[in-house]
């Protein structure tokens, strides 16, 4: 997610709040209405499940049987062979030459049927809810019987820029001020832009294109029923007025990336949700001060704890403890409900980037994006059943979470965090550690990083890439200095950080790492950066952010922070070596329009389409120059006069055919 200063005063909104370090310095009522869902769910077996499975398992066959061995890849491909984009900053997209990069959906575009046409000046959250949502991030592609050119695209929607989105809200106003006193109408039609959207998508010839009337097609908002499940569903800290039994609860909020699982359903991860809970004066007298402190509550940004009592901390003081979960959706059942899996700890959820380890358990590792937070992974205690979907439906309840310490001398320990541990005596029990997992990695001497994002496992290798995004508090004041796994102090621009499983176990509690890249212009010696020489002058990138590994097992870096401002680039898509003499060099393939981000990055399985996110085109980073609905950078994808910067999925595709990069 962005780092977001105010256009008008300077100061850090979105900044503030996630960048601070909050680790230590050491009607119907809800059952009603989700019973009404239940029991009208249709579960889907048969040849399109197994198809789904089937796909998905593909990817990690190699993983299963042999732990980090290789894939059946084609070794013989050039590394990278396309022709580097040049860096630079404008108000379009530019994608290597001999590609093409479609728009394929837009904010406001419509999902399910009955949606009425965007209308930029009339928002509306009835509409708004069958439409296609705001800030699209994380992608995933799901094929239809086997297939690489059919399939359902699931789409994470993060949160809003409401200065953006609504004319005349900012009118003598900072984009702060504009958003906290955002009127009623426009904050409901905003949180049904958050959420999620599965899009059924088709490759017809050269282009793709929406399955219009598709019966998967689904709008996620946050005021969907949702349940909770695992160690901490029920938990007293989970009960609200309107739930008292703490098992279901309405939405999920600001979910930034995610993954899938071999089982064909979507991991959707929720990160600072901390901005949507109002009332400091009640949580600075709350006995659960301590907890909220360490989670950022109450940021007092968008405006809900206004118009809704659950998100008072003083009226409600459990509802935020009902956020911040890894979430998973079944795309193929669009009567479903969506499942907040607590075994996986509660935190600000970047991914969740997965692999089924050699002996059959299902790992899924996770970055907790705040500076100076850690990093984490999830062990199951069943193993993947490739060979039937619903054995895998509750896999994700019981199993270990763990958080990783770095050690200088490149060893690690993953260290669970479960009831009993000697240094874990304060909580009561293992859904309360679950609920307050960063208290519990804290007791427990983890490593505090530099903002992690997107963890990623290579499909070829069995290695995993940390995307560490920046930190430019280390070393400050009474903050920590460097150490080995964050070598730098301050750390602007970010770095990338590779660990290796003991013996490829994924499930061991001990590896090795080291750092792959530092990122920055290496050009500039006091930036420290450390990409392989090889690497031009267009290669080199600050703030990695999302990644993903192609059908051949090479990685893809997505950034978020590059533009004039901070390194004179716009931010984009890189492609890396990992390994051989060309390890660490990097080569630029996307670039976004002006203030935009890229995020999500996802193939499909024969390599030959590269699905992108291009989120919040047109925000400023120059606080002298705020951007507004009616002043953006850009006015991309449509460029129309009066029609807003419209976040958007791009489909990029080789021109002639073949595989991507």
């Amino acid at each position: 997610m962005s780092e977001k200063t105010d256009p008008v005063t300077g100061s850090g909104a979105f900044d503030d709040g996630e960048n601070v370090a909050a680790s230590p310095r050491q009607a119907l009522t809800l059952g009603d209405v989700i019973n009404a869902r239940f029991t009208r769910r249709r579960v889907l077996e048969g040849a399109l499940a197994a198809a789904a499975i089937d796909a998905l398992a593909f990817s990690r066959i190699g993983r299963a049987e042999a732990g980090g061995g290789e894939l059946r890849t084609d070794r013989s491909r050039p590394l990278f062979d396309f022709k580097e984009l040049s860096a630079g900053s404008d108000e379009t997209h530019h994608v290597a030459e001999g590609y093409e990069a479609q728009v394929l959906i837009r904010w406001g575009d419509p999902v399910l049927e009955g949606a009425p046409p965007f209308d930029a000046v009339k928002p509306s959250a009835g509409a708004q809810a069958l439409q296609f949502g705001y800030n699209n991030d994380f992608l995933g592609f799901l094929p239809i019987e086997g297939r690489a050119d059919h399939g359902l695209l699931v789409v994470n929607h993060e949160y809003t820029n409401d200065e953006l989105m609504y004319p005349g809200l900012t009118a003598g106003r900072s984009r702060l001020e504009a958003v906290r006193n955002c009127p009623k109408p426009l904050v409901d039609a905003s949180m049904a832009a958050h959420g999620g959207s599965v899009l059924e998508v088709k490759r017809v010839d050269s282009r793709w294109q929406l399955v219009r009337g598709s019966p998967y097609a689904r709008r996620i908002t946050a005021m969907t029923p949702m349940r909770f499940s695992g160690p901490a569903a029920g938990h007293e800290l989970l009960r609200t007025s309107a739930d008292p039994s703490g098992t279901l609860v309405l939405g999920m909020l600001n979910n930034c990336a995610g993954g899938v699982t071999p089982w064909g359903t979507w991991l959707t991860c929720e990160e600072n949700f901390n901005f949507y809970f109002w009332n400091k004066a009640a949580a600075g007298a709350s006995p659960n001060g301590r907890a909220l402190k360490r989670y950022g509550l109450p940021e007092e940004y968008y405006p809900l704890g206004r118009y809704y009592d659950r998100f008072d901390i003083g009226k409600e003081p459990n509802e935020a403890n009902r956020f911040g979960w890894v979430v998973e959706i079944d795309p193929f059942d669009p009567a479903s409900v969506p499942v907040k899996r607590t075994a996986m700890g509660r935190f600000k959820h970047e991914g969740a980037g997965s692999i089924i380890n050699m002996d059959g358990r299902f790992v899924v590792y996770q970055g907790d994006d705040q500076r100076f937070d850690y990093v984490y992974k999830f062990v199951s205690d069943a193993k993947v059943d490739l060979l039937s979907r619903k054995a895998n439906a509750d896999i994700l309840d019981r199993g270990t979470l763990h958080v990783a310490r770095f050690d200088a001398d490149g060893s690690g320990e993953w260290l669970p965090l479960i009831a009993g541990h000697e240094r874990l005596g304060a909580f009561k029990d293992q859904g309360e550690i679950l609920i307050h997992a960063r208290l519990a990695a804290d007791a427990l001497g983890a490593t505090r990083m530099d903002r992690p994002e997107d963890v990623e496992v290579s499909p070829r290798t069995g290695k995993v890439y940390v995307m560490l995004t920046n930190n430019k508090d280390r070393g400050k004041g009474s903050n920590p200095g460097s150490d080995a796994a964050n070598p730098r102090a301050p750390n602007p621009f970010g770095h990338i950080v590779e660990i290796v499983p003991t013996g490829g176990d994924h499930a061991a509690t001990s590896f090795r790492w080291e750092i792959l890249v530092r990122c920055g212009d290496p050009s500039i010696s006091a930036a420290g950066a450390t990409f392989n020489p090889a690497t031009s002058r267009d290669g080199w990138f600050g703030m990695p952010d999302n990644c993903a590994f192609d059908a051949d097992g090479r990685l893809w870096i997505a950034t978020d922070g590059n533009a004039p401002i901070t390194t004179g680039r716009a931010d984009g898509l890189w492609a890396m070596a990992t390994e051989g003499a060309a390890r660490g060099t990097s080569k630029l393939f996307f670039r976004c329009p002006a203030g935009a981000e890229l995020c999500g990055p996802c193939f499909t399985p024969d390599g030959t389409t590269l699905f992108v996110s291009v989120q919040h085109p047109g925000e400023s980073e120059d606080p002298g120059h705020p951007a507004t609905f009616e002043n953006p950078v850009t006015r991309w994808p449509d460029f129309r006069p009066g029609m807003p910067p419209r976040p958007a999925v791009v489909a990029i595709t080789r021109k002639g055919g073949g595989k991507i990069g």
